[in-house]
């Protein structure tokens, strides 16, 4: 059995969530785990290792909204967490969202490029492994990554935000850091994002897809008064979810389109800010991010429609949700979306709001919706064919 360490920005939301779900399983298969993060609380019943305190990300942070340095702050912290590596002595590192200031990537990387005898897998869920500055860059229609992120950076008023960019240098660094790690995979959860590295400069590694898993014992349809409790019991709900309701999430997408829609329908939105919530039409329900999975689950069910506006993402967690939870989904032809949402719904080649409207005479209960790829055991199962594959190389 061996001793694997997930090491990942959060414990919690969606990323943590996969980490955490890995960790059960593999400890249920008698394996020795323990997870690495650096932002968020401490879940309870997991062998956890804290990288950091508040103080260091707030640094890490100002030091990348200066001179865009996200990911080479922290170095005390890791010192201190490679120190903690070396005395759990992990036969496997699982990589997640290193971004997120909370890890200095050079202090991490030049470790793991000394210890061969480590098997790694680094599971990317963005872009930010091989651009110089952004974790996604479809929005912006820019594609500099592929030959060095020169000149002006069209996302430095993105995540990671920064006022003086220097996405050719980090380009550089970041490629020089992450390539020649010996003994390493790297996992996306869709074939767009396989694509993509595939075109980057991580290209020479191995990348095998596993999509994201979905506990279908927590998301499955589930009645519910929800609608009553809102008034909106006779009305068709058109659902949106997302944890942060940012411009590529498409937000103005669904206040365009409720200019349109007659009174049959009720957009319900969920995860958006309170400043976000009070500019809202008055025709569309807007809901905080809440940490209530049942009351999620709720309205997945009680919903006529998933609709997602984004078109930037590599998997699309919320539309396998919404899937488990047998409602269809309306999603653009871009990026993953596509992929994931694929004879679940409909997918819309051009963005306009009469398209969706016209998308909206689903009839739910004639749908046979087909969550089959992405359930927890799935995922669990093909990380496990994994786990024993990279224990083999070079044993």
């Amino acid at each position: 059995m061996s001793r694997i360490l997930f090491i990942n920005s959060v414990c919690n939301g969606s990323t943590g969530t996969i980490c955490k779900n890995l960790y059960k399983a593999a400890v249920e298969a008698g394996h020795e785990c323990c997870i690495a993060y650096g932002r968020g609380e401490t879940p309870e019943g997991f062998n956890t290792i804290k990288i950091g305190n508040r103080l260091d990300i707030y640094l890490h942070v100002l030091k990348a909204r200066l001179f865009d340095a996200s990911g080479f702050g922290s170095k005390y912290a890791t010192k201190k967490f490679i120190n903690r590596i070396e005395e759990y002595k992990p036969d496997i590192i699982h990589l997640h969202n290193i971004h997120g200031y909370y890890v200095n990537i050079e202090i991490l990387f030049k470790y793991l490029k000394e210890h061969p005898e480590i098997k790694k897998i680094w599971t990317l869920h963005d872009c930010w492994a091989f651009t110089g500055h952004c974790a996604y860059y479809t929005y912006a229609k820019c594609n500099k990554w592929q030959t060095g992120c020169q000149g002006h950076c069209l996302n430095k008023n993105e995540y990671p935000q920064t006022i003086f960019s220097r996405s050719n240098k980090n380009y550089l660094r970041k490629k020089k850091l992450f390539n020649d790690i010996e003994n390493m995979i790297l996992v996306t959860p869709s074939k767009w994002l396989k694509g993509e590295v595939e075109k980057s400069h991580l290209n020479d590694y191995q990348i095998t897809v596993i999509n994201n898993g979905v506990d279908t014992n927590i998301f499955k349809y589930t009645e519910s008064n929800i609608k009553e409790r809102y008034n909106i019991n006779e009305k068709k709900v058109i659902l949106g979810v997302a944890s942060v309701w940012d411009k590529r999430k498409g937000l103005d997408t669904f206040v365009e389109l409720s200019k349109r829609l007659n009174s049959n329908y009720q957009i319900v939105l969920i995860g958006l800010n309170n400043k976000q919530i009070r500019y809202l039409p008055t025709n569309i329900i807007g809901i905080n991010r809440t940490e209530d999975v049942q009351e999620l689950v709720k309205w997945y069910s009680a919903a006529e429609v998933y609709l997602n506006t984004s078109i930037e993402e590599t998997f699309g967690m919320t539309i396998a949700e919404s899937i488990s939870c047998k409602t269809p989904i309306i999603v653009f032809n871009k990026t993953a979306l596509p992929e994931i949402a694929k004879n679940n719904g409909v997918i819309i080649d051009k963005i306009k709001i009469k398209n969706i409207i016209k998308s909206l005479n689903i009839e739910k209960q004639s749908f046979i919706l087909d969550n089959s790829k992405f359930t927890l055991n799935n995922f669990v199962s093909n990380y496990f064919i994994l786990y024993k594959m990279i224990e083999e190389i070079k044993r």
